[in-house]
């Protein structure tokens, strides 16, 4: 069986240099079309290949702004979705702690942003492992990738400056906002009678501060707890 989560090793330094560049660009340019602004965003997404984080079969779909399938049921987010999230979270010099780890390519984005620490967690065992092994072999190792119910992180996780769900819940759990330093952010989404909806919530001097805004994101449910599987 092939191995999932060994990349590409024609990356984007290897033969076919130059059209790779022409296909980074196009997709940087659909993603600037999809109403992504950031500029730091949009450079991260530029510098970080996704076809390096996709599962083999699918590597020819990566530049396309569209949900890849991953092992264990789970997807790999849309690419204009993930800069959404991102471009809210703003992660420069912070401690952050990802929820759902999944392929990886969310947490290497988070690093080439400037993050200072990334935590992520992730509730079955054939993903992190995947996604550790991918980060490494990038040169992303500093992220700290854990086997764990990113809704209760373990206590020993401490605190962070910002928190990213990836994934759609009924509710963000207090024992999350609960794990915000002052100042804090945490970005994900929820359900809404109209489909998921990005939610940002601060964590302020008098309380938490939430806000569920109207820009709708193409995000799978993240599901609480440990698998006992895969």
């Amino acid at each position: 069986m092939t191995d999932e989560s060994e990349p590409d090793a024609s990356g984007p330094d290897g033969a076919g240099e130059s059209s790779g560049a022409v296909e980074t660009a196009a997709f940087v340019l659909g993603l600037r079309a999809r109403g992504v602004r950031d500029a730091a965003v949009l450079g991260a997404m530029e510098r970080v290949p996704r076809e390096a984080f996709a599962p083999l079969a699918f590597r020819d779909l990566a530049r396309r702004d569209i949900a890849l399938p991953l092992p264990c049921g789970q997807t790999m987010t849309a690419p204009s979705v993930i800069a959404t999230m991102l471009a809210a979270l703003n992660v420069q010099g912070a401690r952050v702690l990802e929820i759902g780890t999944g392929s990886g390519y969310a947490t290497a984005l988070l690093l080439r942003l400037g993050a200072a620490e990334v935590v992520s967690l992730e509730r079955y065992a054939t993903l992190a492992r995947n996604a550790r092994s991918r980060l490494d072999a990038l040169g992303f190792g500093a992220a700290m990738v854990g086997l764990a119910d990113g809704c209760a992180p373990p206590e020993e996780a401490g605190s962070f400056d910002r928190i990213l769900v990836n994934g759609s819940l009924r509710d963000v759990p207090a024992t999350l906002i609960e794990r915000l330093n002052p100042g804090g952010r945490l970005v994900g989404a929820i359900g809404t009678p109209a489909g998921p909806r990005l939610v940002a919530i601060a964590q302020e001097a008098d309380g938490p501060w939430r806000q569920v805004r109207e820009t709708p994101l193409r995000i799978a449910p993240l599901t609480p707890g440990l698998a006992a599987v895969l």
